[in-house]
Parts: C-alpha cells; sequence; structure tokens
C-alpha cells in the first residue's frame, strides 16, 4: 500500500491468503523498527502456515514510515499502511485488520516492547479453541509507577466487569476475525475488546509474553487515569445496559430520588414538630439537588428506552456459534 491511499475508504482484500496475520502497530519507532522486524521475523520463520506481517504507522511523525517503506519493499509478505494523521490504536486496528487476509490475528503495539516469539506463541490457543487470548507481561519491566497503575486498572475493571484478567491493557492480542465483526470497537475501547468479547458469549484466555528491557511511556497524565475510567463506564453501559438504559439511569436516578425525598421528609417533620427553622440549612439544598438530579436522571433513562425500542430491531446483542438442521 502507498502513502497516497485513503484508509478511510473500505478495503476489499482477497482472503484466504494466509492462515493468520501479524499486525503491529508503530509510532515514532523509527530507531526501533528494523530490531524489532528481525525479531519478528526471526520468530515467524519457526511457523510453516501461510502468514503475513502488516506494519501500521499511526502518523508517525519521525522517519518510521521511510523504515517500513524499505522493509515492505525489500521483502515479501510484508505490508505497510500510513494512517494520515495519528487516529489511535482502535483505528490503527481497524486499518490493519481491512488489510489482513487471514481468519485469525495476532496484534500487538510498539509502545510495549515484547519478545515477538512468546506473542506468536498465543496463536496456539486460538488453535487449541480460545477466541480471543490476551498477552500478558510478565515480568514486567517497566516502571513501578506504570506497574502501579496497571494493577489498579485491571483491579478495578475485574471488579466492575466480573472477569478475572491480569493485563488488559497489554497492547498484545490474538483473536478470531469473527470475534471483530461482532465486537464494536472505536476510540480507545480496544483496550477492552475482550470485555466486550466476553459478553457476546466469546472464550477468553491469558498467555505470558515476556517484557523485553527498553524505553516505555510513563502514566503521568491525569487526563489518561480519566479518559480509561470514562472508556470502562462505557464499556459496562454497552455491554449491559444497550438495550435496558433505564436499568442503568433509572437505578441511580431513583436512589437519588429517595435520599432528596428522604432528606427533604426529614426536615419537614422537624419544621412542623417545631424543632427549630430550616431555612438556609445545606441539608434542604442537599435534598432537593438530590431529588431534581433523581428525577432528571430518570426522565432520561425513560426517553434512552424509548430510542431504544423504536431502533430494538437494528440493535443486536447477540451472536450464533452455531446452527443444526
Amino acid at each position: 500500500m502507498t502513502e497516497s491511499q485513503n484508509l478511510q475508504q473500505p478495503l476489499t482484500p482477497v482472503r484466504a491468503a494466509a492462515s493468520f496475520s501479524v499486525i503491529v502497530l508503530t509510532y515514532n519507532n523509527a530507531g526501533e523498527i528494523a530490531g524489532m522486524h528481525r525479531e519478528i521475523m526471526a520468530a515467524l520463520a519457526e511457523w510453516r502456515q501461510p502468514h503475513e506481517l502488516i506494519y501500521v504507522d499511526d502518523g508517525s511523525t519521525d522517519a518510521t514510515w521511510k523504515e517500513l517503506l524499505r522493509i515492505s519493499r525489500s521483502e515479501t509478505g510484508v505490508k505497510a499502511a500510513r494512517l494520515r494523521s495519528t487516529f489511535g490504536e482502535a483505528s490503527a486496528l481497524d486499518a490493519g485488520v481491512q488489510i489482513a487476509t487471514g481468519e485469525v490475528l495476532l496484534y500487538f503495539t510498539c509502545r510495549v516492547r515484547i519478545k515477538p516469539a512468546d506473542a506468536l506463541a498465543l496463536l496456539k490457543q486460538i488453535d487449541a479453541g480460545e477466541d480471543v487470548v490476551i498477552g500478558v507481561r510478565y515480568p514486567r519491566r517497566d516502571s513501578g509507577l506504570n506497574r502501579i497503575v496497571s494493577r489498579t486498572f485491571n483491579g478495578l475493571t475485574n471488579r466492575m466487569t466480573g472477569l478475572h484478567l491480569h493485563d488488559v491493557n497489554s497492547g498484545v492480542l490474538a483473536l478470531r476475525r469473527e470475534v471483530l465483526d461482532h465486537v464494536p470497537y472505536y476510540g480507545t475501547l480496544n483496550a477492552f475488546l475482550p470485555v466486550l468479547a466476553q459478553r457476546q458469549g466469546y472464550r477468553i484466555a491469558e498467555g505470558k509474553v515476556e517484557q523485553l528491557p527498553g524505553r516505555f511511556n510513563q502514566s503521568v497524565y491525569p487526563k489518561n487515569y480519566i479518559r480509561r475510567s470514562l472508556d470502562l463506564v462505557s464499556v459496562i453501559f454497552l455491554s449491559k445496559y444497550s438495550k435496558k438504559p433505564l436499568h442503568f439511569l433509572g437505578f441511580i436516578g431513583a436512589l437519588f430520588a429517595l435520599i432528596g425525598a428522604g432528606i427533604n421528609i426529614y426536615l419537614f417533620i422537624y419544621r412542623i414538630l417545631g424543632f427549630g427553622g430550616i431555612a438556609g440549612k445545606p441539608m434542604l439544598l442537599l435534598g432537593s439537588i438530590l431529588f431534581i438530579i433523581g428525577i432528571q436522571m430518570v426522565s432520561i433513562g425513560l426517553l434512552a428506552e424509548m430510542i431504544i425500542f423504536t431502533h430494538a430491531k437494528e440493535i443486536k446483542d447477540y451472536n450464533i456459534e452455531e446452527i443444526i438442521n
């Protein structure tokens, strides 16, 4: 693929050319591409099945694309695609999937340095019957701050989703193509693909991949934590309440309304029985605000239910694994 091709246009590759496709996301990795490519090719040489290697450059501003052009032009079975700007991992993954011809996909990003042979070993678990396999970085060699943030984020994700994953944001994922046909991912929701896939009934597993020493991005920006938390809320809402938003908004709204009503009833009785005045009391303001917010949330939930009811036939929150006639 040349730089002039627009990846926003639907691509219709001829499939069945490869048994599996390896998709590697790069971003400003000019100095690391050559060495990493040698490691990947050495690992791929041990696999006899037809395969392909696809690099997706997420709008790098350094010489990464020149390196990828050199590599793809000098070797067969290696493709390279460049996004016009930095669109994020979900968009880069989608671009790679559109180009890939394999029915089994292995995806990893250069933001984490991992041993390619270990990543490829995840495909054996797919062959054994798993649908999605997450690469768990072990041992971790990035900073202590990154590890603390990762453990906290994984713990929060597991508690809120009921799963038991150890490294949901590892950036290493092996899966069947059909999973992506049924599980929507956009923005930064690619990190939660296993969570969304599990809600669709797909089999989820984990496999260890060695993290290599080197330069790593530091988790030092609070906005990243906020975005991840909001993404987690989005995933929970989309996976559990996409067809029943009133159950989500209505529960919280009813809780707020009941607490607000309880406070206001208490203050009413307090005033009627002559225990004292209630004007200017913070509890009066709190009770009124909670009651109003609660009623509004229930109302929004009802409006969402009306929208869902109108478009219910267009929303498919299940998929059929097998039909026997």
